[in-house]
């Protein structure tokens, strides 16, 4: 049976729901750019173009057992944490426990905080929400990221299978502002993936920006509490069938009150490693 017949099979229509609008990347000429600060004068900060679409977003608790980090890209975990500092060793073992990897190495972390008409990297605010559907590594640039961070020992760990994981989390819960989707990566094409620049001030990373497919099968945890993690992979070396690249994006839940708290998470990038 194919992993796409698998997937149809499974009864996620049965789930309960919403119904809620992501914004994908929409029809360009030119490659998609976006830059991390206050780009050069008359250029502007992005020239991407989105299109929203209203999509069912399924209720992952039910089916949180059945879920896989190599196969679906995400994985939901209970995990109470003992440190009051999420950028701590603890994460690289919890990782390393998950996926049974022989090292993992945390290379960033971002602390996000809804604040009511605040743009994304603005300068003196908050990180905001990411809310365009999105990949935060390339084939091109998961590889790219050991080079760059673990230079003399890049070439003979990328001689093994090499990953890059995100830890995300809500700092405060239950979260019920800006919840984060997350997407089947069975249910993801590879044409469905558009290479875009992320221009920073000494370099330019890439990422997936996202083209809309029907077949995109959207999941996330309501009310989701500061003693669960998801785990997101961005990126595989492996090219076995297994999840390599996993879209995901915040969004508004048209259920959520209008007095909700502000969302503010946590997530943590990640190295991981398992030897040739």
């Amino acid at each position: 049976m194919s992993a796409h017949a698998e997937l149809q099979d499974r009864p996620v229509l049965d789930l309960p729901h919403v119904n809620a609008e992501l914004h994908y990347l929409g029809r360009m000429t030119e490659r998609p750019r976006n830059y991390t600060y206050d780009p050069p004068p008359d250029v502007p900060r992005s020239n991407t173009v989105h299109e929203s679409h209203i999509v069912p977003i399924y209720d992952l608790r039910p089916i949180e057992a059945e879920i896989s980090l190599d196969r679906e890209g995400f994985e939901l975990l209970g995990h109470v944490s003992a440190v009051r500092d999420f950028y701590d060793p603890e994460a690289e073992r919890l990782i390393a426990e998950v996926t049974g990897a022989s090292r993992v190495f945390v290379f960033d972390h971002t602390v996000r905080r809804r604040v009511t008409g605040a743009d994304d990297r603005a300068a003196g605010q908050p990180r905001q929400p990411a809310t365009r559907v999105h990949v935060d590594h390339t084939a091109r640039s998961g590889p790219q990221r050991v080079r760059d961070l673990l230079g003399d020992e890049a070439d003979e760990l990328l001689k093994g299978r090499v990953q890059v994981i995100n830890l995300w989390r809500p700092i405060r819960g239950p979260l019920r502002d800006a919840p984060l989707a997350v997407c089947d990566a069975r249910s993801v094409a590879p044409g469905d993936l558009v290479p875009s620049d992320l221009v920073y001030r000494s370099r330019v990373g890439e990422t997936y920006a996202v083209k809309y497919n029907p077949d995109h099968r959207w999941f996330y945890v309501p009310e989701m509490q500061r003693d669960e993690a998801l785990l997101l992979k961005c990126f595989d070396s492996e090219t076995d069938g297994r999840a390599r690249f996993m879209p995901h994006t915040a969004f508004n839940d048209p259920t959520a009150p209008d007095d909700v708290a502000p969302r503010e998470s946590i997530e943590l990038r990640t190295l991981v490693f398992h030897p040739a």
